[in-house]
């Protein structure tokens, strides 16, 4: 056993590097964050419950937002080894059109409830990022300042039928004119999903000024002091509206709606369609048939029908049910850079993400979504680098084994 020394001064020097300090804590806030589940703990630290859980909950037992995450801790990769990796080409194409990365920042609803920066910061980090930004209908940014705040974005607008058809139209003619690239019709949402955390928390818009909010005001007065210093909260496509989500949704949307009205869509909207909320290969053969570009495979993040199919699972029926005739992207329970890269050997054209840019809106504004991008691709291109695949061109479902649920 050899004795103890002190060391010296010139061996302990190269040692002390300390970090460089910001100092605007949201910059080294966001730094810490080495993931988006990262991402989500400092969302929930900085956001009230109600708001947090918004997010970050699902319908019912929320069994079918379990299960889409299930789905991708069984993805086994099946790496291939002495491949030239030394450069990784994360580029593809969607609706045509380039993209820096397989993904699509899809609509949310309430955006600016996560942060007041809202839609436009999410549109603007998208730009940065390369990739296509969806509006949604329950969007608190109406269709034109969107376009104004973020010209160079890739913008894509997301409609609800609502028993209105003239509404509809309107929608449609205003995205038209605002130059929006893409109609992205969701149609899973025929009645409201029974979103019980917000039932419990009481969630509505505006945000209610109850006992209970004024006491997770205490918890967090930075969100309330921004909340309240700002505009108003509304959703920018209505006049106003006072009431929880399943009110509205209860109230404008369309029960009745079939087919027919896509086919009406085809005939008003001159750019590709893109229907979300597919989860069979049969439906996504209909949808196609009346005239989508694209089909989102999507149970609309585990929040309408608990117990919905599992988009990962159906995916690749759905691809094989469309073949070339339509683009095909999948959302829920997609988290990283991995998930993105599995959805795609799967078949996906793209993977589309929700919670994981808003838990990054909430843990710091624009800047939390722009680090929520940057992890995504960063995670992307280490997997493909550690897969031996060069290009997301070259992604192939031998390069996944799904393996079977246990129990």
């Amino acid at each position: 056993m050899t004795g103890r020394r002190r060391p010296t001064w010139s061996e302990l020097q190269p040692l002390l590097r300390p970090a460089a300090l910001s100092g605007d804590p949201t910059t080294r806030r966001l730094a810490r964050a080495a993931s988006i589940p990262d991402l989500r703990l400092l969302a929930r630290r900085r956001a009230p419950r109600a708001v947090f859980d918004y997010t970050d909950g699902g319908a019912g037992d929320e069994i079918s937002l379990r299960r889409s995450r299930d789905a991708f801790a069984r993805i086994e990769f099946q790496p291939r080894v002495l491949h030239d990796v030394s450069r990784i080409d994360t580029t593809t194409t969607i609706l045509g059109a380039p993209a820096a990365l397989p993904l699509v920042f899809g609509p949310t609803g309430f955006t600016r409830m996560m942060h007041t920066e809202g839609e436009p910061a999410v549109a603007r980090a998208a730009a940065r990022a390369g990739i296509p930004y969806a509006l949604s209908t329950m969007g608190t940014t109406s269709i034109e300042r969107l376009a104004a705040e973020a010209p160079e974005a890739r913008r894509w607008f997301q409609l609800y039928l609502w028993r209105d058809r003239a509404a509809s139209r309107d929608f449609v003619a205003r995205a038209q004119a605002a130059g929006y690239d893409a109609l992205v019709l969701t149609v899973d949402t025929p009645v409201p999903g029974a979103r019980l955390r917000d039932v419990r928390n009481g969630l509505t818009l505006p945000p209610t000024l109850t006992v209970r909010t004024l006491a997770e005001g205490a918890k967090h007065p930075r969100w309330w002091w921004d909340l309240l210093t700002t505009e108003p909260l509304e959703f920018a496509s209505l006049n106003r509206f006072a009431g929880t989500v399943a009110d509205l949704v209860g109230h404008m949307f369309d029960p009745a709606a079939t087919v027919r009205d896509l086919a009406w869509l085809r005939e008003i909207w001159t750019g590709p369609i893109v229907v979300k909320g597919i989860t069979t290969a049969a439906d996504a053969r209909v949808v196609v048939d009346a005239g989508a570009d694209a089909v989102v495979v999507s149970n609309h993040g585990g929040r309408q029908l608990d117990r919905a199919p599992t988009p990962l699972e159906q995916l690749p029926r759905v691809v094989d049910a469309v073949r070339d005739r339509a683009e095909v992207y999948v959302d829920g329970g997609i988290l990283s850079g991995g998930d993105v890269v599995a959805a795609v050997a799967l078949g996906a054209r793209a993977a589309w993400v929700g919670r994981a840019y808003l838990y990054g809106l909430m843990a710091g504004g624009e800047a939390g979504v722009q680090r929520a991008a940057e992890l995504l691709a960063k995670e992307v291109t280490g997997t493909l680098a550690l897969l031996g695949v060069p290009r997301v061109a070259d992604l192939r479902p031998e390069h996944v084994l799904v393996r079977p649920a246990v129990g």
